[in-house]
């Protein structure tokens, strides 16, 4: 297992690339001031969820109403601050 250490400004900077060079185990300390505050690390693929979500699941779960795309109203447009 191999850390790296970087200070903030290297970290917001760099740390995409610094994210993929990480291998196996390796974890990345995130330092403010030389003080360790975070440490970075891969997720192992088991907890990364991979599943395929389908269009239409759904469907039939509930129905849009007609009403649906007419404007609000005007009580409750005031609500939202609307026309001030």
């Amino acid at each position: 297992m191999a850390s790296i250490r970087l200070n903030m400004h290297e970290a917001k900077t760099h740390l995409s690339r610094h994210i993929a060079d990480l291998q196996g185990d390796d974890r990345i300390i995130i330092c403010n001031r030389n003080e360790p505050v975070a440490e970075v690390r891969r997720l192992r693929p088991a907890a990364v969820e991979k599943r395929q979500r389908h269009a239409g699941l759904a469907k039939g779960a509930f129905v849009v109403p007609d009403s649906f795309s007419e404007p609000l109203p005007d009580d409750m447009l005031a609500s939202f601050g609307a026309g001030e």
